[in-house]
């Protein structure tokens, strides 16, 4: 029955239901991140992922690159004309990068995280962007504590120490 109903409308006119209201097809795949959404969550774990190794937290390392990893996945799906360049990506620069971090090798993970922002420069010059160039901050983000497990402490305040 539902097969048949829906075989009678059109992908425009199927609706999903909330609690807030209610949303065509259409309207869902349009409110989908773009690219430069999804490039900015990338540029961010990127980061975070080399502090969380160089600080020795090799398992926050990993988890943010799996999230970066994850964004990839999102924007394979929403945007797929860049699905082969992300997969290539994945392949040459983050894979090699995820060794490392198996690996607990900081001089491994620092050559194959320098290849991998000059993989991105390659990218965005093939895509007409030469203009959009990562760069590590300076500083590592000071709202996660970057150091091994072990090490944390709160402080009076809640600050970290360690």
């Amino acid at each position: 029955m539902i097969r048949k109903r829906l075989g009678e409308l059109s992908m425009s006119e199927v609706k999903a239901k909330t609690p807030h209201g209610e949303m065509t097809i259409d309207q869902i795949a349009e409110i989908q991140p773009g690219m430069a959404a999804i490039m900015k969550e990338v540029g961010d774990r990127f980061t975070q992922t080399y502090y969380a190794a160089k600080g020795g937290n090799w398992k926050l390392a990993a988890y943010h690159l799996n999230q970066l990893r994850s964004a990839f996945r999102t924007a394979k799906m929403t945007r797929p004309k860049f699905a082969d360049d992300l997969t290539a990506f994945d392949k040459d620069y983050l894979l090699p990068i995820f060794k490392a971090i198996h690996d607990q090798d900081w001089k491994a993970f620092e050559a194959e995280f320098k290849k991998g922002e000059t993989g991105s420069d390659v990218y965005h010059d093939k895509r007409g962007y030469p203009h959009i160039r990562y760069v590590l901050p300076k500083e590592p983000p000071s709202n996660l504590y970057l150091g091994p497990p072990e090490g944390f402490k709160r402080g009076p305040g809640h600050e970290a120490s360690g």
